[in-house]
């Protein structure tokens, strides 16, 4: 080790260190720094679920260095899906702020096929949209308060079984969405409205409801995507029987109208009457077995565990 002692020794190998910086090092740190690359890049402010097209974006070619590796490259990869997250103009594209779905809080309205829609409908008080425990995906019933102005509170037959896709609060927030004041504690609204998946004939009815009555809603079920669907079947088939009956009813008018219109007697009013009170929606039983874990707990408590649910025309459990 004397060598290194030496002076000489010291200054050949410190020459040798510096021609290595300066004619191998620097060179390739340079041209790392100099070397460029085309991304994507954002030309119009776009909001989460906004899809994005091609005039929403431009490739341009900038420098390579301390790029981060997730940036879109390419216009293909982008154009036509959707933001993830909300970008302003002449932001870089992440792969992370692009989604192939739009986002998750109103994805339910993209999966619309135009059989039937979503509406709307505001809950009136704490209590009429059970207490704010609703939640997407529950089968609920459409109680109305003087229904059709007559003084009766009555469960329309049109409306026994109807989805819930969406609850609201009066930010325009769904139930999914948390949101966190300054001091990080997290706040909680309550529902505002509640949005149903319903025909068109049910569409109208609830307008009329919330525009002329008063609604609550009571929980029928809430559980597994299959037996929620038995219900939506069993309303669906008394939506179609009632259609078929109106259909009947105005081509036997046509047909069968007397020149002379008579007043029925009282039988014939009783027989009428009868035949419109027996088409009734079909009732469902649910197995307590395929329902979900809370449900379970709750039944095990109350009842037997071979115990039954029977959902009736009135929404009542038996």
């Amino acid at each position: 080790m004397k060598f290194l002692k030496n002076r000489t020794v010291l200054g050949v190998v410190c020459i040798a260190l510096s021609l290595v910086i300066c004619f191998a090092i620097t060179p390739l740190f340079n041209a790392s720094k100099s070397s460029t690359m085309k991304i994507v890049r954002i030309k119009n402010d776009l909001k989460i679920g906004q899809e994005i097209t091609s005039k929403d974006i431009e490739v341009v070619e900038v420098g390579a260095y301390n790029m981060p590796s997730e940036v879109m490259q390419k216009s293909e990869d982008v154009v036509g899906k959707y933001a993830a997250a909300e970008m302003i103009k002449g932001e870089y594209v992440l792969a992370a702020k692009v989604s192939d779905t739009p986002a998750s809080e109103n994805a339910y309205l993209y999966g619309l096929t135009g059989e039937k829609r979503a509406i709307s409908i505001t809950i009136p008080s704490f209590a009429g949209g059970l207490s704010g425990k609703l939640i997407s995906g529950d089968i609920v019933s459409v109680i109305a308060v003087d229904y059709k102005e007559k003084g009766e509170t009555v469960v329309p037959e049109e409306l026994q079984y109807v989805e819930v896709i969406a609850v609201t609060d009066k930010k325009g927030n769904d139930d999914e969405t948390v949101t966190v004041k300054p001091d990080g504690k997290e706040e909680t609204e309550l529902p505002e409205t509640v949005t149903l998946l319903v025909t068109p004939e049910q569409a109208n009815i609830l307008a009329e409801l919330e525009a002329e009555g008063e609604i609550h809603l009571s929980l029928v079920y809430r559980g597994t995507d299959e037996n929620a669907q038995k219900f939506i079947s069993a309303q669906e088939k008394y939506l179609t029987e009632l259609a078929a009956g109106k259909e009947n009813e105005k081509e036997n008018e046509i047909t069968n109208k007397p020149e002379v219109q008579q007043k029925p007697s009282e039988s014939e009013v009783t027989e009428e009457n009868s035949g419109e009170n027996n088409s009734e929606i079909d009732k469902v039983i649910i197995d307590p077995e395929n329902s979900s874990d809370e449900n379970l707990e709750n039944n095990s408590e109350n009842n037997s565990d071979n115990m039954e649910t029977e959902v009736n025309s009135d929404a009542e459990s038996v």
